[in-house]
């Protein structure tokens, strides 16, 4: 099938299903129902969305939190309506909600009711990866439609930064209202205690005094295509390695925590199954709630390291495919080797990166990335989220 026929196919499919939610208009709106989705469904309580979704919980408010899922045996808190994110659903539940969260795209048969506020909060705010226009050639016609379709849906956009609200006209297809009040996930890095981090060292039966690093590398391919690809997982560290590259610099008994991106093959945690500390976290649905207890951080594209070093700590990218990772997705919105973390693209680097990490010269460099992105994490935005959102369900 070439592009112009899949299109055609998809926006077909897209107006027959679009008449669940036609079937749904006169149904009245209930002022006091909120919808939450994150990753299309395919996700449980995570990102953005959850931390919103906590702070109404803990205000008690009389509400309807309801939570679109594509796996029913995910588990959520008591006050969280979850339901099966069929189409019927879909079209049930946001047609007759006042309030829309959701942290990537809504599908090409949603359809929006006057009167309705969608609050996109998306998964990223500094980041590496081009999206939209910014991918160039890379930004296929269909990821367009797509893209401009929820854009057009959307009424606010969730902002952390003045550098983040300048990508969006290129980055989303988007020109609206933006609240730049921070990202509801940093909150719980922002405020973390000594609760979370001993909380992380029971969970997974580790010693108090264990000391742990993240990797979450991101996914490669995705191109939103006709065939969505995702790369092979070839792209790791020499993980016994870099345990004793963190033992020598930093001290203490060091583990790695393995955080794949939802969308990854599980080869890469079957090949490195065996590996000396290494810990699978994969299926935990909120990388968070972890990553708010580990020591250090290490990614090769993912924007979560923009956010683990509002926390002050080590953050590194091991990128052993940097050039080609640019000729396929397009170019990142960074030049690595002119941000604070320290950039390795093999293991050799990334020891040496490692020997010679200098923490004060590290937070000087991110404390000044800050102020020159206006970047905004406080500890806060879940507050100001849920008020901004009473005030609309008034």
């Amino acid at each position: 099938m070439d592009e112009e026929e899949y299109i055609k196919q998809r926006l077909h499919e897209a107006e027959e299903q679009s008449m669940a939610f036609e079937r749904c208009r006169h149904l009245p709106i209930n002022p006091r129902k909120i919808v939450f989705t994150a990753i299309e469904g395919t996700t449980g309580f995570t990102c953005n969305p959850k931390y919103i979704a906590l702070e109404l919980l803990r205000r008690h408010r009389d509400c309807d939190l309801v939570w679109l899922v594509n796996d029913m045996t995910k588990e959520f808190p008591v006050g969280i309506r979850k339901v099966e994110n069929t189409l019927e659903n879909r079209a049930f539940e946001l047609s007759t909600a006042k309030v829309w969260i959701d942290n990537s795209r809504k599908q090409l048969e949603v359809r929006k009711r006057p009167g309705q506020v969608y609050l996109q909060t998306w998964h990223a705010k500094l980041g590496f990866k081009p999206t939209c226009f910014d991918r160039g050639a890379s930004f296929s016609r269909i990821a367009q439609l797509v893209s401009q379709h929820d854009s057009d849906l959307i009424d606010y956009v969730l902002s952390n930064s003045d550098w983040y609200d300048k990508t969006l006209p290129r980055g989303m297809l988007y020109a609206g209202p933006v609240l730049r009040i921070g990202s509801p996930r940093c909150d719980v890095l922002v405020n973390r205690t000594e609760k979370e981090r001993d909380e992380v060292r029971r969970r997974f039966g580790l010693p108090r005094d264990a000391r742990i690093m993240m990797y979450a590398p991101t996914f490669r391919g995705g191109s939103q295509g006709i065939e969505r690809r995702l790369g092979e997982d070839s792209h790791s560290p020499d993980y016994g390695r870099l345990v004793k590259a963190l033992e020598s610099r930093f001290g203490g008994r060091w583990y790695v925590f393995l955080r794949l991106h939802p969308q990854m093959t599980v080869r890469h945690i079957e090949s490195h199954a065996q590996a000396e500390r290494l810990v699978n976290v994969s299926k935990i649905d909120d990388m968070y709630e972890i990553l708010a207890g580990c020591d250090a951080f290490l990614t090769d594209y993912s924007s979560a390291a923009f956010d683990a070093a509002v926390m002050g700590v080590p953050v590194l990218i091991y990128a052993d495919d940097y050039g080609e990772y640019e000729a396929e997705r397009g170019k990142l919105l960074w030049n690595l080797r002119e941000l604070p973390f320290p950039l390795a693209e093999t293991n050799e680097e990334l020891a040496k990166s490692l020997a010679t990490f200098d923490e004060q010269i590290y937070r000087d460099k991110m404390e000044r990335l800050f102020q020159e992105t206006g970047m905004v994490e406080d500890g806060h935005a879940s507050e100001r989220v849920a008020d901004w959102i009473e005030e609309r369900l008034q």
